[in-house]
């Protein structure tokens, strides 16, 4: 890849990975990203299966909680580590192969053209493909509830595909950690008066990605999450 801004280097950018019994699929995730990307830091979030050393042949970077903390509290280890690493763009991406890596150059060329503080991936934008019926309800109910409770207008709530300079990633405060932590991020975008864009990109739905997708109580449980948040001062 080669920046369309030519101050953009490759090496100042991190890829943040966040990964949870992974082990089928993480290796050649890791390997597609370090071959474009010289710095991955992949955090393995206590996983039980063989994630934790697939990642140790990988060659990344990697950090491993010792128990099951969350994504939320994956992506904020690794945003963290990136960070005291000098980091000035970020990149959060999914360890489960639904990614593209090239999506990750749209990413980086629309947050330096436009001068935003964060880029997001919207599946929506281009048109989704081979996604589940249910799927597609349960993200177009997330929007709307983006919508109601932030006022942030966008086409798709929770894609786990973004880039952000160093300076949003430092405002983002990630106190959810699990799934409700992709709402707090849009919350965070409000709250701060980040300037944002959104971005086509493209999610791949396999049979084994489709059987860990999130559910009606996956759902439930976010919103319960951001609910108790919001009590909370």
């Amino acid at each position: 890849m080669k920046s369309t801004d030519e101050s953009l280097r490759l090496e100042d950018v991190w890829i943040v990975v966040p990964v949870f019994n992974e082990g089928p699929v993480i290796g050649d995730v890791i390997r597609q990203l370090s071959h474009v990307y010289p710095n991955v830091v992949a955090i393995d979030d206590g996983s039980e299966d063989e994630t934790y050393p697939r990642l140790l042949e990988t060659g990344a970077t990697v950090i491993r909680h010792a128990v099951n903390l969350g994504q939320g509290a994956a992506l904020r280890t690794g945003m963290d580590y990136a960070l005291t690493r000098g980091a000035d763009i970020l990149v959060t991406f999914d360890g489960d192969g639904q990614h593209r890596v090239s999506d990750i150059e749209r990413l980086l060329e629309r947050l330096t053209e436009v001068d935003a503080d964060i880029a997001l991936g919207s599946r929506f934008m281009e048109g989704p493909r081979g996604m589940p019926p249910g799927r597609r309800i349960l993200l177009q109910g997330a929007v709307a509830f983006t919508r109601i409770a932030s006022g942030i207008r966008l086409t798709d709530a929770h894609n786990g595909l973004r880039a952000m300079t160093a300076e949003a990633a430092r405002r983002l405060d990630i106190t959810q950690p699990r799934m409700a932590h992709a709402s707090e991020i849009l919350h965070g975008i409000v709250k701060h008066d980040l300037r944002f864009v959104e971005v086509p990109v493209q999610v791949r739905y396999t049979t084994r990605s489709r059987t860990k997708g999130q559910g009606t109580l996956d759902a439930l449980n976010i919103l319960f999450e951001l609910f108790i948040q919001r009590l909370v001062p």
